[in-house]
């Protein structure tokens, strides 16, 4: 089972995580399927936190379906409103984005190939520091994404004596919301040298905003909710000099390659290894345990992505050689 953005705020980060499912799920079966039976995909869509109803109802209908496995979702907030569901049906959950460190350990059946956001949030603190930034304002919506990556970023700057001067717990804005001009006023009110966006759909809005009251680009911070394309929204030079973070492995050249062949119009391509780590290593641990069933996966997940050492392989092909000797 797939649960990944269709539709919602984060229906940009789809596309490359779909590619890297079927993908996987092209070379399994290329390889001869696991167990010798071909892997079957269901597509189903998770939207967003503002639309949590679709995860649910997605869930609902791939449970139905009985799958083994489900990769997703993409928003950690989506994951938290049907985790339960999910983990609850001895059905292996796999993430290929989720961040929040309130997701680490949650169930035996919950797994992630993304790094969680004390990886990101020190990250993006240390690289915001080292640019020689020490008021730094935080714009942050008020979503378990936004706010765990806000906390590790506010620990991280405050541990080298940097200041938040804006974005403290207390101070997030309301995702929903129809305007933001209210929260960059307060914000700038507080003479910020650097700021954070972090934030989804909502980023469209607040760059404007944040440039209409003069600040520089190039003192801009984004993190993976955000950085997408805004070719379309924004006039050349507004983001000029601005930086992110995206937590997970850049894509080489060949592994881009092999993604179009699954779907010619890739543009990005965030979360596509992840997505497809999470498929093979679901399948390997199919394969190390001789059965399909969600306990048996969860059984042998940890094993066939390293937790105990061995051997190292790079195909589904070479992997399941390796299993079988």
């Amino acid at each position: 089972g797939q649960l990944l953005p269709q539709t919602g705020t984060l229906a940009y980060l789809g596309p490359p995580e779909v590619a890297g499912v079927d993908l996987a799920v092209k070379e399994i079966n290329e390889a001869g399927g696991v167990l010798g039976q071909d892997v079957e995909v269901t597509h189903a869509d998770s939207s967003d936190a503002d639309h949590a109803e679709v995860a649910t109802q997605s869930v609902t209908d791939l449970l139905s379906q009985d799958v083994q496995v489900i990769i997703g979702a993409a928003s950690s907030s989506v994951t938290l409103n049907v985790i339960d569901d999910i983990t609850g049906a001895e059905v292996v959950q796999i993430s290929p984005a989720n961040t929040a460190t309130s997701l680490s350990g949650y169930s035996d059946f919950y797994f992630r190939t993304a790094p969680p956001d004390t990886v990101q949030g020190s990250a993006l603190g240390n690289l915001i520091t080292g640019d020689g930034h020490s008021n730094i304002g935080i714009l942050v919506f008020n979503d378990d994404y936004g706010t765990s990556l806000r906390d590790v970023v506010k620990e991280t700057v405050e541990a080298t004596g940097a200041t938040v001067v804006y974005g403290n717990p207390g101070e997030e804005f309301d995702p929903a919301a129809s305007s933001f001009a209210t929260d960059v006023t307060a914000l700038m009110a507080t003479n910020p040298d650097a700021v954070v966006v972090l934030a989804f759909e909502q980023t469209k809005q607040i760059i404007p905003e944040l440039a209409a009251a003069g600040v520089d680009p190039s003192t801009i911070y984004m993190v993976d909710g955000n950085t997408a394309d805004y070719s379309a929204d924004f006039e050349p030079g507004t983001l000029e000099g601005a930086q992110g973070t995206i937590p997970g492995a850049f894509p080489s050249d060949e592994f881009q390659a092999r993604l179009k062949e699954v779907d010619a119009n890739l543009t990005d391509y965030a979360y596509g290894p992840e997505s497809y780590d999470a498929t093979i290593l679901a399948a390997l641990a199919a394969v190390k345990g001789g059965a399909t069933d969600g306990p048996t996966i969860q059984a042998n997940l940890a094993a066939v992505s390293g937790a105990d050492g061995g051997e190292e392989c790079s195909t589904f092909a070479d992997c399941v050689e390796l299993l079988d000797g």
